[in-house]
């Protein structure tokens, strides 16, 4: 069975006649598979009928040290999605497990998705190159190893734009249909994503060791992480507590910055927490529109687990589930170990805070926050509640607001003459500095984003390219590359969905 026709022709991107053989386009040095052969089994991709490829990110491939119209070949293709696995390569599916809205489960790992290698890039870091829908797996758990289309586009949009707004991501390198078709609620056109990491070492990833490989691996992996991620730790007086306090510290400031901008991840369950302080998995996530904490996006958190006010509590608590897993590293005696792991992650709100309060201050043009700023932030955050105030185009009209235009700012809110005291208070605070009005809302648009992926305008561009036409995926991640810059033309972007819209809604059957 193949795709459909737009897939395999037309609107699909063509494939250059050149050929070459699939050793040309990586250099791997796969320190994993070499390291940690209890956390992996080797595995193949499964074939596809008609491969076809949707998106390659050129500039990625170039700093992984590929040639792009290398990978536009025939052969290139083949490699992009582990069916003809290129010279050095070794495709494994990786073990782990994890904690999925707080319930455990013991044995998940790549169900769907394939470690083909790694690769070190033209700027000497160690990077992941990973298949996701490329079949199943020994860890495959009645699910089919598919992926949709539309779903593996999404991790190419979400990853753009977070890697343009200076956020820590995973990113795709490419999108290959594969002419088969994959059943959800309906039948799609399946496809595969080639993404580009720091590497997929996970909290589950060292659950799964804790409970199944014993001490000497733990020690192993924690040594690999060590090495890969947080080479520093290696020479403190207790490497592993060091090592345990670098995670920390990597995954409060990312999720600060996911709260900046408005980012709901939607799915924070322990295998989606990442050593490197990396985004990962990008199924259910979305954007806020209109400001509010208790906003939630997937049609399976009932309770409001992964609401976008819980991000920061629930990152805590995947947290202590990692120290757990470390114990025996801390420490022979379990007391000392838990009072270790226990001081540290302790420290974990200070550091949360410290990043968000870093972040508050330079999207509002205050320099650094002064102690009485705070009830400034957080009146401000409950009129943005109370308001129903967008996120994204508020920020942007506080630095018009320094330019003389108050009328965009105060248009933002259900009632506009309740936010006026508060214009005034800010106002007076942000033009009490060195540098004037001017210089300060200029250094505001530079972190406060114009363009970001706006929910109904992904959903969109997604179901055209489920249909066969890439051009609205492909303007889309042109627009989210450079969120910062005002462009003619491009206003739709910028606007939250209509009125009437209803609530937006993500699911997590990709």
């Amino acid at each position: 069975m193949v795709g459909p026709a737009a897939h395999r022709t037309g609107r699909a991107r063509s494939l250059h006649a050149m050929s070459v053989g699939t050793s040309a386009l990586f250099a791997f040095d796969n320190s994993f598979v070499r390291d940690l052969p209890e956390l992996y089994r080797p595995w193949q991709a499964e074939p596809a009928s008609a491969p076809s490829l949707l998106a390659l990110n050129d500039d990625l491939a170039r700093e992984r040290g590929a040639d792009p119209d290398a990978l536009r070949t025939p052969e290139g293709v083949a490699a992009l999605i582990g069916v003809s696995v290129p010279e050095g390569a070794e495709p494994i599916a990786q073990a782990y497990a994890g904690h999925q809205f707080g319930n455990y489960s013991p044995r998940l790992g790549d169900g769907r998705a394939l470690l083909l290698g790694e690769i070190v890039d033209v700027h000497g870091r160690r990077r992941d190159l990973h298949l996701k829908g490329s079949g199943r797996t020994p860890f495959a758990r009645g699910g089919d190893g598919k992926a949709a289309v539309g779903p593996m586009l999404r991790e190419l949009v979400i990853g753009e734009a977070m890697h343009a707004l200076g956020i820590p991501t995973t990113r795709a390198l490419a999108v290959v249909a594969t002419g088969d078709h994959v059943v959800r609620d309906t039948v799609l056109p399946g496809a595969v994503l080639a993404r580009v990491a720091a590497s997929h070492l996970r909290v589950g990833t060292f659950q799964w060791t804790a409970a199944n490989a014993g001490p000497d691996v733990l020690r192993r992996l924690a040594d690999h992480a060590i090495a890969r991620h947080h080479p520093a730790a290696a020479t403190a007086t207790d490497p592993y507590v060091a090592f345990y306090d670098s995670v920390v510290t990597a995954q409060a400031e990312l999720v600060a910055r996911w709260m900046m901008v408005g980012f709901v991840h939607g799915v924070m369950n322990t295998d989606n927490t990442t050593i490197s302080g990396e985004s990962i998995d990008f199924g259910p996530c979305a954007f806020i529109d209109r400001f509010d904490p208790a906003t939630v996006f997937s049609s399976i958190d009932h309770g409001g687990r992964y609401g976008y006010g819980n991000q920061p509590t629930v990152l805590q608590w995947n947290l202590a589930r990692l120290a757990e897993s470390m114990l025996t590293l801390f420490d022979d005696d379990t007391d000392r170990a838990v009072a270790a792991a226990t001081e540290v992650l302790q420290a974990y709100p200070a550091r949360f805070r410290q990043a968000w309060t870093t972040g508050m201050a330079a999207k509002l043009g205050l320099g650094d926050l002064r102690p009485d700023d705070r009830e400034l932030v957080d009146d401000m955050l409950r009129l943005m509640h109370d308001q129903r105030i967008d996120h994204t185009q508020w920020y942007r009209a506080l630095a018009g607001v320094l330019r003389g235009d108050t009328t965009t700012a105060r248009s933002l809110a259900a009632d506009p003459a309740a936010i006026d005291a508060w214009l005034d208070r800010w106002h007076h605070r942000a033009t009490d500095q060195a540098v004037g009005p001017v210089e300060v809302a200029a250094a505001m648009d530079r972190v406060n984003p114009l363009y970001i992926p706006r929910n109904h305008v992904v959903e969109a561009a997604l179901t055209a390219a489920t249909a066969g036409d890439l051009a609205p995926v492909t303007e889309l991640v042109d627009v989210l590359r450079h969120p910062f810059d005002e462009r003619p033309g491009l206003e739709r972007y910028t606007m939250p969905a209509p009125d009437g819209s209803g609530p937006y809604v993500t699911f997590c059957g990709t």
